[in-house]
Order: C-alpha cells, then structure tokens, then sequence
C-alpha cells in the first residue's frame, strides 16, 4: 500500500490531537479489509499515542502530567529550549501500530489515536502506510 502523509496543524505548544477519523478514512480510501495500518512521526519533539478519546479530560491529564514530570525549564543543555518536548517525545514515541479487521480500526470502545504535540504551533506530518492481509 502507498504511503500516505497526513498534515497536522497544531495550535498550542502541547496538545493531543485525534487523528482517529483521517487514519481511518485512509483505511477506507486504500481498499484494506484486513491487516495492519503503521503510524510514524517523523519529528524530534512530536510522538504518537492512542489512549481514550471519549473523556476530553483524558488528554488534558495526560499533558499535565507530562508538563509537571517534565517541565519546560529545567537546567536542560540543548541551546533550542525545547529538551523537553525531546524528552516527551521519547517516552510517548514516534510510532504506533493498529490492527485493520474488515475494514475498521480495530481500536477498542473508548480509544481514539493521538498525535502528540510538544513543540508547537506547527505544521507537522503523520505518515500512514498498511499492510494488508
């Protein structure tokens, strides 16, 4: 399957964004029944999650729990003043994976796929490739 590039406009330093519905109209686009969709961010201070997406909540618990364990100024070294988003991103990771079952995310009740911003306002990408069965 081609590859594919979604673009992703972040409007705050940090926030979760949920890609959920663009990755799976990709899924429906692309034809795939059955197999695995990847997802990878090829940036240094931007990762992707999946965690719940019916509580708004969720999200907000999560960056500031991430900004308290990981503040923005701490004695970091990198010249830019933006180690941590390196760090953030690090732990949460620039890529995940999802299973494709007849055409559908397979994605349990409450969870949603997050693209994570720690850097931002920006225009980021999201790069989309699946595996089908």
């Amino acid at each position: 399957m081609k590859l594919e590039q979604l673009e992703i406009k972040s409007r705050r330093r940090e926030e979760l964004i949920d890609v959920t519905g663009p990755v799976q109209k990709y899924i429906e686009k692309a034809g795939i029944r059955d197999g695995i969709v990847i997802l990878y961010v090829p940036h240094t201070t931007a990762a992707v999650t999946i965690n719940e997406n019916a509580d708004p909540d969720v999200t907000r618990d999560i960056l500031y729990k991430l900004q308290k364990e990981i503040p923005q100024q701490d004695g970091y070294h990198h010249g830019e003043g933006n180690s941590d988003a390196h760090v953030k991103s690090s732990i949460i990771g620039a890529s995940t994976q999802v299973i494709v079952a007849d055409g559908r995310l397979l994605l349990g009740t409450w969870q949603g796929i997050y693209f994570c911003e720690f850097d931002g306002p920006r225009t980021r990408r999201l790069q989309i490739k699946a595996i089908s069965d």
